[in-house]
């Protein structure tokens, strides 16, 4: 017994001292990725207990959440350009990252208020909203689909553009926007959409940042190059909603921010699509 216990004392202490040296290196955007993994390797415990158990039960329930997590964390590795090996053994920025000083972003920024923000969508033909974290946290899902529905209505070409790792998760944007009502052929992924930006009136940018980051494509120095992004600076018109010009999860800055194009409309995500909503039925008597 006491071997036992001394043996379980020691699997336990190396699992710990793994675990920590395993996360410790990996940089903050990474960490969707790690939990993700960490995620499939309890699943593959899960079944290697269930192999010694003699129990099929927990063997099939550890496979599927071990192939399950291994997929997820295949996916956001491939939005993000990165291999999963560059990720776990705490190496940060992609594979195309040059070794020189990352870009210098010059200019100011512009700002917008809600009434500049509802005469710009009123006379929109074509509107994209990419929404991200912000988003969520501020579960502002009800206002925008509001929006969309109202917007929709009035005859505008109003669709939703979603980047495969945006919200943390691979289709958590996905799930908040179909719970507000949101119909599902309006959402679009990435890669359906990104050519339709030159062409779009006005983008509303939700609570996103390193998934609109244009320093992935005009900067090989940066720490994301590489990663493919929703390229809204294309676009006639780009409002980024936000509570602030601090960076995201990537901590990179976005020079998104400063193009002539770009209006920042600041403030609390919800708050700010309830006024827009608000100006909106306003406009069109509602």
């Amino acid at each position: 017994l006491a071997a036992g216990v001394g043996m379980l004392s020691a699997i336990t202490a190396g699992s710990g001292i793994m675990g920590y040296t395993l996360t410790a290196a990996i940089g903050g955007a990474d960490m969707p990725v790690v939990i993700t993994v960490l995620n499939s390797y309890s699943g593959w415990a899960l079944c290697a207990e269930g192999f010694m158990l003699n129990n099929s039960l927990m063997t099939i329930v550890g496979s599927l959440i071990g192939s399950s997590g291994a997929i997820l964390s295949y996916i956001m590795c491939k939005a993000m350009n990165r291999s999963l090996p560059n990720v776990i053994l705490g190496g940060y920025g992609t594979s195309s990252t040059g070794g020189g000083q990352a870009m210098a972003i010059e200019g100011t920024h512009t700002e917008i208020m809600t009434d500049g923000v509802v005469d710009a969508l009123v006379n929109a033909k074509n509107v994209i909203v990419v929404p991200g974290y912000g988003l969520c946290a501020a579960r502002a899902q009800y206002p925008v689909a509001e929006i969309a529905d109202l917007l929709t209505k009035k005859g505008v070409n109003f669709r939703f553009g979603i980047h495969p790792v945006a919200g943390r998760m691979p289709g958590q944007l996905n799930v908040l926007l179909a719970e507000a009502g949101v119909p599902y052929d309006i959402v679009l992924e990435m890669d359906e959409l990104n050519d339709d930006f030159p062409d779009t009136d006005v983008v509303l940018v939700i609570g996103a940042n390193d998934t609109v980051n244009s320093a992935a494509e005009d900067d090989p120095n940066s720490i994301i190059a590489g990663m493919p992004v929703l390229r809204v600076w294309k676009a006639e018109q780009t409002i980024v909603m936000k509570r602030s010009l601090g960076v995201g999860y990537a901590a990179v800055d976005n020079p998104v921010f400063f193009k002539p194009n770009t209006s920042m409309y600041l403030g609390d995500a919800k708050k700010q699509c309830e006024a827009l909503l608000e100006g909106l039925k306003r406009h069109y008597g509602e």
